[in-house]
């Protein structure tokens, strides 16, 4: 039980940075579940081609990996901490540019990546802004 009363509290006081980083973590969550659920979503929404060999798999497993950043930031945003922001700044505007813009040129489902690498630092010059204000609500 202390386990789930640990996941359950929240400060009492976040800062906007925080509370950002904890709703991009639901934006996370939610895009990890939409790929692990239905991989062919691919598709649907981002106009991929057609999964050959195991590539459903593996949409599922970029899936998996979304939702675990997603939960990690909803959790992170939620405990308050400032360091949490600035290193989902720092990850966002450098390591995911810079692994899923190659792939996207490569032709590896092109439209995903490249939502996923303008998208991402989008979000993360949001918290950084955010950051530099260094507001907290009562």
């Amino acid at each position: 039980m202390a386990l789930i009363r640990a996941l359950l509290a929240t400060q009492r006081s976040l800062s906007a940075a925080s509370r950002y980083t904890a709703m991009n973590g639901v934006i996370y969550l939610a895009a990890g579940a939409l790929l692990m659920a239905c991989p062919g979503a691919t598709q649907a929404v981002f106009r991929e081609r057609a999964f050959v060999g195991d590539e459903q798999g593996l949409i599922r497993v970029v899936g998996m990996t979304v939702a675990v950043i997603g939960w990690l930031y909803l959790f992170g945003g939620r405990s308050g901490a400032r360091q949490i922001v600035a290193a989902s700044v720092v990850d966002r505007l450098v390591l995911v540019p810079a692994v899923l813009v190659p792939l996207a040129a490569a032709g590896v489902f092109p439209h995903l990546l490249v939502t996923f690498a303008v998208l991402d630092p989008a979000l993360a010059l949001g918290a950084w802004i955010l950051f530099g204000r260094n507001t907290v609500s009562e």
